[in-house]
């Protein structure tokens, strides 16, 4: 059994079903949804775009995080009870994952935790807490990148428990590439053969208040001297440009392109044909590495550091003059390249599952 709940979790998760399909009738898969990111729209595009075999939807509603997590550990020990599962994978580190890891470990089911060991060391994040958490009652670990094998082992995990699998957001992307690589979006916002610069800001810290806001709007105009912006807006940081009454600053530019949050296939085709990225996301940092395009993340911190220390991303201090000095070594040319970091190409979905047919069958 596989829990989801969110977006990013299904990424991680499309090749499941085919390696499992490669072991013949040795394994039976049952994919859980908690709707922690629930928008029927949203949701269904990205179940049918990446064709997701159709989940068993738990029945979690919208709520405070602790209310949620708790009706979803209700729910996953529910669908445990019914399935009786030889083991458990819960993906990432969302509430959905802190959650399918107490209810898996409650219930005595072997857990999986793919996606392990990723540390920000910053407990401010509510990620970091469930990525703690989590790891704390795993029995066995997916690991994407060599920080996280490193973490795990300097917390007391065997090296038996830790597999070095890759990391199976690229899976996706390689599965994908060539259906990608033909979607409209830039024709769609009249971009094709324009230079343009792809952004996403939704941490709290970054967009709740005035302060930070006229920041990311300098940085914002910076950007546009030379390039379009893409901007899929989130709705906190609209909600919050709105009440601070900025918003009108992003309308009146004319080079800032204002989408709605946009499906996977769009996306990934902006992030390909982009010339940088300026982020606060987690993934964005793992995907722009595989394109080698460059990304600048405005944090203080990353759980993914093979993304700075391998990869084409870069930590920059969110101030107007340290984000416009990264942007000149970009457009001048002199910002690092970046390279691919071990076992990203494709097969790591593969890898997890011999491992589970070595351990279960």
């Amino acid at each position: 059994m596989i829990v989801v709940g969110t977006r990013p979790n299904f990424i991680k998760i499309t090749q499941f079903e085919k390696a499992f399909a490669a072991y013949g009738d040795a394994f039976d898969y049952i994919l859980v949804h908690t709707q922690q990111h629930y928008d029927e729209n949203m949701s269904n595009i990205f179940f049918k775009q990446l064709k997701l075999k159709e989940p068993e939807y738990l029945n979690v509603t919208p709520s405070t995080p602790a209310n949620q997590i708790g009706q979803a550990i209700i729910e996953i020990e529910k669908a445990i009870q019914k399935h009786q599962p030889d083991a458990l994978i819960v993906v990432g580190d969302v509430d959905s994952t802190l959650a399918g890891a107490i209810a898996g470990n409650k219930t005595k089911t072997r857990l999986y935790h793919l996606e392990s060991g990723l540390r920000s060391n910053d407990r401010e994040m509510p990620e970091e807490i469930n990525r703690l958490i989590t790891d704390l009652v795993t029995d066995g670990f997916f690991v994407t990148e060599q920080s996280g094998y490193d973490n795990l082992i300097s917390e007391g995990k065997s090296e038996a428990q830790v597999h070095f699998v890759g990391n199976t957001m690229i899976d996706t992307l390689v599965a994908f590439d060539e259906v990608i690589q033909e979607h409209p979006i830039l024709t769609e916002l009249g971009i094709e053969g324009l230079d343009f610069v792809l952004m996403t800001m939704h941490r709290p810290r970054n967009v709740d208040t005035k302060e930070r806001l006229e920041i990311l709007l300098n940085i914002i105009d910076k950007v546009s001297e030379n390039n379009y912006l893409v901007l899929p807006i989130h709705h906190r940081t609209r909600k919050s440009l709105i009440q601070h009454e900025l918003y009108h600053r992003l309308e009146d530019n004319e080079k800032v392109i204002i989408t709605e949050a946009l499906n996977y296939l769009a996306f990934q085709k902006l992030i390909s044909s982009c010339k940088y990225v300026l982020t606060d996301s987690g993934g964005i940092q793992e995907e722009t590495t595989f394109r080698q395009v460059p990304c600048l993340t405005l944090r203080d911190n990353t759980e993914r550091p093979s993304t700075i220390t391998i990869g084409s991303n870069e930590l920059v201090e969110y101030n107007y003059e340290a984000v416009a000095a990264k942007i000149n070594q970009i457009e001048n040319g002199t910002f690092k390249k970046g390279a691919i970091p071990p076992f990203w190409d494709g097969k790591a979905t593969q890898r997890i599952v011999e491992v589970l047919n070595r351990e279960l069958n």
